[in-house]
């Protein structure tokens, strides 16, 4: 806050001595760079959960667009007897190299001359706190999808097998985030010998999971325990387990079936067919849109595929599925994506040290890029344009997948996929 009052104050000189150096000017100061570009980095940093338990590589400088992380396999035990005075041959280490490519990502605000000649708010502050937002935020979701890409996955306590079978929001039978999931994605992180993160795994949560998961006794708040390292976002500890809650956390959601429901109803008990009616109504562009996909239907164990869908009002609209199945009256109809009867799935990562990989924000990670008033030349023949932005060089890989366990559940809330 203090280095914000203190550019405003730089800005407001603007009025008051003709010979003062402002943030308008076409030389920028290098300390106004260094300035912005720190505050860019600070706005960006609280966003980056998914980035602070990976490895950090620098950006590659000169050496081409590919990083390189790398990972050590542990070494056997030694049981062999050592003789009397003779030295036994050296062990060799084998590390395993993985390969990622650098992308770039970016944006930018034009200003003009005029709102930085008249605006009250110094906008090069306003305009860079947003990008920080954004660039955190970007960067953050990068990590994230890798994250969640991964092979070691866990329904809930291990009661389904499949993301479209978990269910939320019934009277019982409801598949959310327990205590006793979050053991047995633990054990899976010890049967793998996966070393924890300083004194513990660490999971990345979901605000609407958190919910859930806090009214149990065995959870203890962060405050209780107050650790000397707080990561960003912490909230609090179970099972052996620090958890970071996040709005980012990955939220896995079928989409609509139509512009007006996430998911549709059988009209009527449906009986060793594949031609089923529906009690909505489907519009003509709705129904060419529906064939080819894959949906679940509430008691059929598999997703089944629409061959086509007949437009009508509703309770005389008819979809047409690749297999003859059976279902009870009013069953629900959703897309393929996300937990039964269209039910909004999320995902808890459950984290031990080394798992993944990603690259440093400072070091030329991410940039602050100002263009001053007629920076563009001929371009800006009035002076009448200045540009900031941001520019991100990133990548993200996991390294051991036996190192993370994301956990799939639904929760007593149902958010909108993100």
């Amino acid at each position: 806050m203090e280095k914000l009052l203190d550019l405003r104050f730089i800005d407001l000189q603007l009025f008051a001595e003709a010979n003062t150096n402002v943030t308008t000017d076409s030389g920028l100061s290098d300390e106004m760079k260094v300035f912005y570009s720190d505050y860019l980095i600070d706005m960006a940093s609280p966003k980056l959960v998914h980035d602070q338990f990976g490895q950090k590589h620098p950006i590659p400088k000169n050496g081409g667009k590919i990083i390189e992380f790398r990972k050590y396999d542990p070494l056997p035990k030694a049981l062999t007897v050592l003789t009397e005075g003779v030295t036994p041959d050296g062990q060799k280490l084998t590390m395993s190299v993985i390969r990622s490519e650098v992308r770039q990502y970016g944006a930018y605000i034009t200003l003009s001359d005029m709102l930085l000649l008249t605006a009250i708010d110094n906008n090069l502050v306003q305009a860079t706190k947003l990008l920080g937002k954004q660039a955190g935020e970007t960067s953050d979701t990068i990590t994230r999808e890798v994250l969640n890409g991964g092979t070691n996955v866990q329904y809930a306590e291990g009661q389904v097998s499949s993301r479209a079978q978990l269910t939320g929001g019934q009277e019982t039978g409801n598949h959310y985030l327990t205590v006793d999931a979050i053991r047995r994605a633990v054990r899976t992180l010890k049967n793998q010998n996966a070393e924890k993160i300083g004194d513990s795994y660490v999971a990345i949560i979901h605000p609407d999971i958190s919910y859930d998961l806090m009214s149990d006794p065995a959870w203890k708040d962060v405050k209780d325990y107050d650790p000397e390292d707080w990561y960003a976002g912490e909230i609090g500890k179970i099972a052996g387990v620090r958890f970071v809650e996040s709005t980012e956390a990955k939220i896995f959601k079928a989409s609509n079936l139509t512009a007006a429901a996430a998911s549709l109803k059988t009209k009527a008990v449906v009986t060793e067919t594949n031609i089923i009616p529906v009690a909505e109504a489907i519009t003509a562009d709705e129904a060419f849109r529906m064939a080819g996909k894959q949906v679940t239907i509430a008691g059929v164990t598999n997703p089944v595929t629409i061959l086509s869908a007949t437009a009508g009002a509703a309770g005389n609209a008819v979809i047409v599925v690749d297999v003859a199945v059976s279902a009870a009256s009013g069953a629900a109809i959703a897309t393929v994506g996300g937990g039964a009867n269209g039910r909004a799935v999320y995902s808890t990562l459950i984290l031990g040290d080394n798992a993944y990989g990603t690259t440093e924000i400072e070091g030329g990670g991410l940039q602050h890029i100002v263009k001053q008033l007629g920076s563009a030349g001929t371009a800006d023949a009035l002076n009448q344009r200045a540009t900031v932005g941001w520019k991100l060089t990133k990548t993200a890989e996991r390294l051991v997948e036996p190192y993370m366990v994301r956990i799939e559940t639904c929760s007593t809330f149902d958010s909108p996929s993100n």
